[in-house]
């Protein structure tokens, strides 16, 4: 963790006795209440805090974006070096954003504009507050791609955004918000979706430049491994009350609030459990020889044909009552080995066994019989929810397309509702009036609603809160148990691959190049890039106290 020691004793940001109303209807009177808080120059704060919390609003304050009138500053101030940022008009908050205040958003791709070049993007920042030529605003461009490390600045100028990857997206963000040297830096989740070795890369950066530009940066996380790693200062928001304040060494070390000792206890170390791995047999979801090459033309452009071979030559196995874990980065093959399985994609070669028979090879009338004993769970499950259906139909739809009768398909539904802690009455509720823990649990009752042999989960905690990842981690292997399943859980979090997982593949450009108990990968590894990844983890060295 930071010890960073910050000259200036007069704070960039001080929040004062600040109180946010929200509607009446809501489930509370105030989205933040009775909130003081300062970050010096040169200073990490880390607010965190679960969904809910009052973290966004806070920032959504501060930058004068609250949706007034529904939701407004009741009482209290807000002072940026002095400037209270209350009383600012509109055209006077219009030149502090960007100019004195730089935010980073949580997903990138679609804070920006897809229809105009990087370069663009950023140089519109630099036409809106300074007096600079084209030539002179490009010339700073290219140069903050730089300072950011991004490799061939002048090439990603003229890049669009779908063109990078997403940590190249994340430090584009970085440049735009930092172009103008702001006084405080917002960082509203910037690594929550990235890899850990992006994710290391991101930290590291934005802690070497608020050293070298004095900047404050407010960080806003759920992830107490990224607060080990850079915070001075942490406060902790829940139900819009800070519930406790330190330095990180105090937070983290000695937590006074129930609160914060509850979130602090929900998070997965590096810590694996000791469970006897069975033996291979017929009765599990065999992978053999399976190998994906994709081949893109150059199309009208002339450009050249590029060939990626995305999953080669895969040889696992996982058996009912196991969960194997597939771990990598972004671009490591690991979504598509999930395609392949699932056969959303065929492959090239190979086979892909249940319980001995090759679901790959069989003709469409089998394979429509046979589908259902692989489901999925998806990563995000808004997205997957039918929000004109209630969540009793979206369940049930399942069941009735295999046979069932329709009074089967409710009883079956409302006993899967209360398995997975939802009560029945969640049946008669549309997806959006849950939250997204609870709508994870919706997306596991729906995937064992037509009783599957074989559970893939795809990133299913990622997105979650620590208290409601630890909650869907322990019904996942409650279910595991209860009924016999056989499950994939593809993840890029190694400590929730240390605490739910019997098997450990780690994936690297296709191949599998590790794989055992996870005890011995997480805790030994053996390949360079399992070592690599362990060794970007953010605050590993207090999750392994852990």
């Amino acid at each position: 963790m930071s010890t960073e020691n910050t000259q200036s004793t007069h704070p960039v940001l001080q929040i004062s006795n600040l109180s946010i109303s929200l509607p009446q209807g809501a489930d509370r009177p105030y989205a933040a209440q009775n909130i003081d808080m300062q970050i010096l120059p040169g200073e990490i704060l880390c607010v965190v805090g679960e969904s809910g919390s009052g973290k966004s609003m806070l920032t959504r304050a501060i930058l004068g974006l609250l949706p007034v009138p529904r939701v407004q500053v009741q009482s209290g101030k807000i002072e940026l070096d002095g400037t209270d940022l209350l009383s600012c008009t509109p055209a006077e908050m219009r030149e502090i954003r960007g100019d004195r205040i730089g935010m980073i958003f949580q997903e990138p791709m679609t804070a920006l504009n897809p229809l105009l070049t990087v370069g663009r993007q950023i140089d519109e920042v630099l036409e809106n507050h300074r007096n600079m030529n084209a030539r002179e605003r490009r010339e700073k461009v290219v140069e903050a791609l730089d300072e950011v490390q991004m490799p061939h600045p002048s090439d990603v100028y003229d890049a669009y955004p779908h063109q990078l990857s997403g940590g190249q997206r994340q430090r584009a963000m970085i440049a735009m918000a930092l172009i103008l040297s702001p006084g405080l830096l917002i960082a509203d989740e910037p690594t929550t979706a990235l890899d850990v070795t992006t994710q290391a890369q991101i930290l590291s950066l934005i802690n070497t430049l608020r050293k070298d530009h004095g900047t404050a940066v407010m960080f806003i996380t759920h992830d107490f491994g990224v607060v080990a790693e850079i915070a001075d200062h942490v406060v902790v928001m829940e139900k819009g009350l800070v519930v406790e304040t330190g330095t990180a060494k105090e937070v983290l070390e000695s937590p006074k609030h129930s609160y914060t000792q509850a979130l602090i206890a929900a998070v997965p170390g590096l810590k694996t459990h000791t469970r006897p791995l069975k033996k291979s047999t017929n009765d599990g979801l065999a992978i053999q020889g399976l190998n994906k090459t994709f081949v893109s033309s150059g199309g009208l452009l002339g450009k050249p044909t590029r060939t990626v071979e995305a999953v080669k030559n895969i040889d696992l196995n996982v058996q009912r009552g196991e969960i194997l874990g597939i771990v990598g980065e972004s671009g490591s093959g690991k979504s598509t080995l999930a395609r392949l399985i699932i056969r959303l994609i065929e492959p090239d070669s190979g086979e892909v066994l249940l319980e001995g028979e090759n679901f790959l090879k069989m003709n469409p009338i089998r394979l429509r019989n046979e589908r259902h004993r692989i489901q999925m769970i998806f990563q995000d499950p808004y997205s997957t929810l039918n929000p004109r259906h209630k969540v009793g139909r979206i369940i049930a739809e399942g069941p009735k397309l295999r046979g069932c009768s329709s009074t089967e398909a409710t009883e079956r539904t409302n006993r899967l509702l209360s398995l997975v802690g939802l009560g029945k009455e969640a049946a008669n509720r549309f997806p959006h009036e849950f939250s997204g823990g609870q709508r994870q649990r919706i997306g596991i009752a729906r995937a064992l609603a037509i009783e599957p042999d074989f559970l893939l989960a795809d990133e299913p905690v990622s997105a979650l809160d620590v208290s409601v990842q630890k909650q869907v981690l322990e019904l996942l292997l409650d279910i595991r148990d209860k009924f016999n399943l056989a499950v994939v859980f593809i993840t890029h979090d190694l400590c929730v691959a240390a605490q739910i997982c019997d098997r450990v593949a780690v994936m690297k450009s296709g191949e599998i190049v590790e794989h055992g108990a996870a005890s011995d990968v997480l805790n030994t590894p053996q390949h360079p890039y399992t070592k690599t990844l362990l060794s970007s983890l953010p605050g590993q060295e207090w999750l392994k106290s852990r």
